[in-house]
């Protein structure tokens, strides 16, 4: 018996349905983050009193300083399961970049977006 190169077409669609779930939660919280940037989500310091307004201020920049990271991190997770969807799609999803061998199923239930087996990211060849 041959060693297996590739997913199944059954496969793939399991991979694909887990990437389209994990994707859609990403774009909320995307979503959710940007409008925490923008301030359309309610909560303003205009209302409170000038004596915490400054201590509220301060602390706001450091959170928006935070949230703008984070939508910055998603925005790159978004990016990489669209790749992985791609990869679905022409039927490359699931094989190492490196060795060419299939990523374990447990690897990619985990991180959906992964390119490299935990073998070829141990070795320090990425």
């Amino acid at each position: 018996m041959t060693e297996k190169t590739r997913y199944t077409d059954e496969e793939l669609q399991e991979f694909k349905e887990l990437i389209l779930e994990k994707l859609e939660k990403a774009r909320r919280d995307y979503d959710a983050l940007k409008a925490s940037l923008s301030g359309s989500d309610g909560n303003d310091i205009a209302d409170t009193s000038p004596t915490f307004k400054v201590l509220e201020e301060g602390a706001s920049v450091l959170s928006k300083e935070e949230a703008g990271r984070l939508a910055q991190r998603q925005a790159k997770f978004i990016a990489h399961l669209e790749a992985a969807l791609v990869r679905v799609e022409n039927k490359t999803y699931g094989i190492c970049r490196l060795t060419g061998k299939l990523i374990p199923k447990d690897r990619l239930r985990a991180v959906p977006h992964a390119t490299l087996s935990v073998e070829a990211k141990e070795n320090g060849k990425a």
